[in-house]
This record gives C-alpha cells, sequence and structure tokens, in this order.
C-alpha cells in the first residue's frame, strides 16, 4: 500500500487522510449469495437497500464501474456501475451517468446483485472529486464490488486501523465456521480481505476485530462451512440508515441557497 512507503507514503498519507476521515468515509458491505439465520438472504441487499433508492431525491447509474475498467475486468461486466443517490447526483454529467427512475435504479441493483456482486454503501467524498459534484453532503454511493478488482477490497488490510474502522459491519451480524464441516482448505483464508483469518492448529482462526462480515468467505466456502447470523435484521438496518443520514442528506432536494 503506497500510504506505508517511507517518505513518498507519508506524501500520499498526507494527501489522502482527508478524504477518508470519519465525516468523509464510513461504508458498509451487505453479504449476497448467502443463506443468514433469520433473513431470506437473497432479499437482503433488497432489505437494506431499498429504502434508499426509494427515499433518494436523484439517482444515476454510472456507466462504467471504475475499478473493473481500470483492471480490465473478465469476471463481471464492466458496464455494472455504481448507483449515486441523492441531489447531488443531478450535477453528474450524463455522459458518464445515466439518470434514472426508482424502478430502473432497482432492477440494477438486483441485476448486480444478481451477478454475486458485492454492495458497499455509504459516505465516500472522493466519488465528489471523481463525479464532479459540489460536496454539500448530498451524495450517497451504492457500489457493487468484486473481490478482482475493488479498490477497497483489495487495499482494507493496508488501511491504517483508524480508517480501517471506517469499513463497519452490519450491526448484529456475525460469521462463524463449521469445524465438522471444515478441511481447512483455506479458501476463505485467501477471499478475507482485511486477512481477518488464518489457520492454527488445522483449524479456522476469525479475528472478529478485523472481520467486515462481507460474507465472501461465506459465499467461497466449497464445504458449506461458513454461515452468517444475524441477531435482528430490523435493527441492524435501521443503525445503518442511521449512521447514513448522520453523514447525508440523500432524500431531499436541493435549495436555492445550495445552487
Amino acid at each position: 500500500m503506497a500510504t506505508q512507503w517511507p517518505i513518498v507514503g507519508g506524501l500520499i498519507a498526507k494527501i489522502a487522510m482527508p478524504l477518508m476521515s470519519e465525516k468523509n468515509f464510513n461504508v458498509t458491505h451487505i453479504p449476497v449469495n448467502t443463506e443468514i439465520s433469520g433473513v431470506d438472504s437473497s432479499y437482503l441487499p433488497t432489505l437494506v437497500l431499498e429504502e434508499l433508492i426509494n427515499r433518494s431525491a436523484h439517482r444515476v447509474i454510472i456507466k462504467r464501474c471504475t475499478c473493473r475498467d481500470e483492471r480490465k475486468c473478465t469476471n463481471h461486466s464492466i458496464e455494472a456501475g455504481c448507483i449515486q443517490l441523492g441531489a447531488g447526483t443531478e450535477e453528474i454529467d450524463p455522459r458518464i451517468a445515466d439518470h434514472v427512475g426508482i424502478e430502473e435504479a432497482l432492477d440494477h441493483m438486483r441485476a448486480c446483485v444478481g451477478d454475486g456482486l458485492l454492495p458497499m454503501v455509504g459516505r465516500v467524498k472522493v466519488d465528489n472529486l471523481i463525479w464532479g459534484v459540489k460536496d454539500r453532503g448530498k451524495l450517497l454511493a451504492v457500489c457493487f464490488c468484486c473481490r478482482c478488482c475493488c479498490t477497497v477490497l483489495n487495499s482494507g488490510k493496508y488501511l491504517p486501523h483508524d480508517v480501517a474502522d471506517r469499513i463497519v459491519r452490519l450491526k448484529g451480524l456475525e460469521i462463524y465456521t463449521d469445524h465438522q464441516k471444515c478441511t481447512s482448505c483455506e479458501t476463505c483464508v485467501k477471499s478475507c480481505f482485511m486477512d481477518a483469518l488464518s489457520v492454527k492448529n488445522g483449524r479456522i482462526i476469525r479475528d472478529n476485530d478485523l472481520c467486515k462480515g462481507c460474507g465472501l468467505c461465506v459465499s467461497g466456502c466449497l464445504e458449506n462451512a461458513v454461515y452468517p447470523e444475524i441477531r435482528d435484521i430490523e435493527e441492524a438496518i435501521m443503525e445503518l440508515h442511521t449512521r447514513i443520514r448522520e453523514r447525508i442528506d440523500f432524500e431531499t432536494s436541493f435549495n436555492p441557497k445550495e445552487h
């Protein structure tokens, strides 16, 4: 990770860290294609994201995923771009984003989830710079990430601890390993973007302080030995939506003073 290089890394960190402050960066991954105890798992992203899309003042679908485009992804469609929500999206150039209605945004979300892409939702200030939107706290990112290309999924383990803490696990979500089924093949270890998994004495060990609850270890386990549980899905959704609203007003339109 560039921020860990001596001298040069310090300069990069000084420039980049303000964009990753508590105010400017706070995201949560929503696991897909997994069976979660107490939840119809195929609808978990819908449960979490549908209200956000429905209540957004405006919305766009970015025409190309910047991560997949840069890495020339061959596993998922480069055209499966992120959704941006909020009045700020009105300023995004239609040459790089389709301005869409609620149903089109929902259809795009479902298609991305159906392709196994991992939703990540939250405040990402760097998107204001990328998409040319003045930062008024009215831009909410809903990304659809692949393990092979996503910047966050490829750099999470290198982030400073205080920045990594702003990748927040869905409240009440826990992931367990059934050691009776587990063969210690280490597929889950390799899939974990935070290095939260390791093998000790032939058993998978999970560091819950590092685990972000993305579910990649669950969907990638060949033995179905890894499983998630969530204590209260309604509480989890409420906590996430509250945390988002503390940082972003994606629901109201611009008032004249903001233009």
